[in-house]
């Protein structure tokens, strides 16, 4: 039954990552996309809340499972994250694509460190 909760958690996360998306799109006003980012710094934040919640077993093992593996995969993206940092290099603006993505990575981590001190 878990396999359901995690699917209908995915599509959640997916429907969520859209309106996100969206909303950040309409009002960026720079000219790179800073959607994928907040996207991402939001869930790794979420899943580094889950995983502290589940190592000190506040969380069950399956709710771990619906929030990280379910919600997060569904929300997070960093697939995009890197198509827009290869393409951000290969339209001759290097710096701007590896700030966007050094500064995803270091913004993640420490959104999941922080989420896992707080869980």
């Amino acid at each position: 039954m878990i396999w359901l909760f995690v699917s209908l958690a995915g599509g959640l996360g997916s429907a969520a990552r859209f309106i996100v998306d969206s909303w950040v799109a309409r009002h960026n006003r720079f000219n790179t996309p800073l959607g994928t980012i907040v996207i991402n710094v939001i869930a790794c934040f979420i899943l580094g809340l889950a995983t502290g919640m589940g190592i000190d077993h506040t969380m069950t093992r399956s709710w771990t499972s619906v929030i990280g593996t379910g919600f997060c995969g569904g929300y997070s993206t960093f697939s995009t994250a890197s198509v827009e940092g290869a393409r951000l290099i290969l339209v001759g603006r290097p710096w701007v694509g590896l700030v966007h993505a050094g500064g995803m990575l270091v913004l993640c981590l420490l959104a999941a460190g922080l989420g896992m001190t707080l869980g």
